[in-house]
């Protein structure tokens, strides 16, 4: 564990160094209102959520009974009901931009504030104000440039919006303003630095930069710490702004301050307990798109304990897979939302494990279900449940409990191609 001193002014607002119970006791408090405006204002909310009493969600226990919307859904959703779905509770005339993303996935930006909340990681990152921010990211229908713009302005920084492409331009525009921080893709960065060594340019002043959008590798991150350079990632998506950031403590990322993030077994809406992985769930407390339990379909899980830094929120272990492991058997989609089918018919049984594998030409299901007193026969009434749930014929083999890894791996095929 790295060493860190906790420097005063380094926090981006108080809401960061909350103690934990008052944060968690704000969050409550801001449910059951946050619920009642969605059901009021967001038509889909309206229907999903017309039996639910907005003042009896006042706890993660009755967070966890509302129903997921899961992102997969959401080019299915705006199709059927231009152009968002029915999630937004303002018209699409009222908001400043609608991005779109690949699907088409069509996202919303409200005017007036930092409304995807980067101004907090960018702040993580070491950005201040009076800076200024060299944003590689595309501004061009999705809205990454954009999320890094507007968090630069909240953090009091300029902004250099400078795109993607063009490594030449890029170096020599960094050389000549004197950048101070980076914005874009992990491997970007490197490409620049590259490209300035050859032209002989000067980047000194450059000497952090705030990552996201692609794989952040270890030796990635040891080649900028051998530049001298602090490079840290955040977890956001489209639909939700920020998630969760690094900060110069380095170990785990933090949660935004604006959002509840569950961390859920994959195919059920069931929260795990820390340390499991599983598929991250985030309730937005944002009201112009007030997304409840909001099924990312990535997979991350909580962290023990709180940043060395001094801030105080949950921190996860950050993007690890993606939840949705759905495999092909026989030419049918078996889906994780099967497998948590059929666990709920057999309640007492540990983790299952559905495994695709290949024998010849032939597709093969196993099931490995974890169980300390295996009844006589369990293993024929599961495969039997099995083939009703799933309409395909498979194995099980039952193991002791722990024998499965807590990986968050519901259906796992060995023979996928990455």
């Amino acid at each position: 564990m790295m060493a860190f001193r906790r420097r005063e002014g380094e926090f981006f607002d108080v809401l960061e160094t909350r103690d934990a119970e008052a944060r968690e006791e704000a969050l409550m408090a801001a449910l059951a209102a946050h619920v009642a405006q969605a059901r009021r204002q967001a038509p889909y909310y309206a229907r999903v959520l017309q039996h639910v009493d907005p003042d009896q969600v006042t706890s993660r226990a009755a967070l966890a009974a509302l129903p997921l919307t899961r992102k997969s859904d959401l080019v299915m959703l705006q199709a059927a009901r231009p152009a968002f779905g029915d999630l937004t509770a303002i018209p699409p005339g009222r908001l400043a931009r609608i991005f779109v993303s690949p699907g088409p996935i069509y996202d919303p930006e409200s005017p007036g504030r930092d409304f995807f909340r980067f101004g907090r990681a960018l702040f993580a990152t070491g950005l201040r104000a009076g800076q200024i921010l060299h944003n590689t990211f595309s501004c061009h229908f999705t809205p990454a440039g954009t999320m890094m713009e507007r968090g630069a302005r909240a953090v009091g920084a300029t902004v250099v919006p400078a795109g993607p492409g063009n490594l030449e331009l890029q170096a020599r525009a960094i050389a000549h303003l004197r950048s101070h921080c980076y914005a874009g893709t992990p491997e970007f960065l490197k490409a620049i630095l590259e490209k300035a060594d050859e032209l002989g340019l000067d980047l000194a002043p450059l000497r952090r930069g705030h990552v996201t959008g692609g794989a952040y590798t270890p030796p990635l991150r040891a080649s900028y710490g051998d530049c001298g350079l602090t490079v840290l990632q955040s977890y956001g998506t489209a639909d939700l702004g920020l998630v969760a950031y690094k900060s110069e403590a380095r170990e785990g990322l933090i949660l935004d301050e604006h959002v509840i993030v569950e961390i859920v077994r994959p195919g059920t809406g069931e929260p795990l307990p820390d340390g499991e992985v599983g598929e991250v769930v985030v309730t937005l407390f944002v009201p112009e798109y007030p997304l409840i339990r909001f099924a990312t379909g990535d997979l991350s899980a909580i962290m023990p304990g709180q940043s060395l830094c001094g801030r105080t929120n949950t921190r996860i272990r950050g993007w690890l897979s993606r939840a949705d492991q759905a495999a092909k058997v026989r030419g049918t989609l078996v889906r994780p939302e099967q497998i948590a089918d059929l666990a709920r018919r057999f309640p007492g049984l540990g983790r299952m494990r559905l495994v695709i594998s290949r024998v010849g030409e032939a597709d093969r299901m196993t099931l490995s279900v974890e169980t300390a007193s295996p009844e006589p026969g369990l293993a024929e009434r599961l495969a039997e449940t099995l083939q009703a749930v799933t309409k395909l014929r498979g194995e099980v083999t039952l193991v002791a409990p722990g024998t499965l890894a807590k990986d968050g791996r519901v259906i796992e095929d060995v023979c996928a191609v990455e």
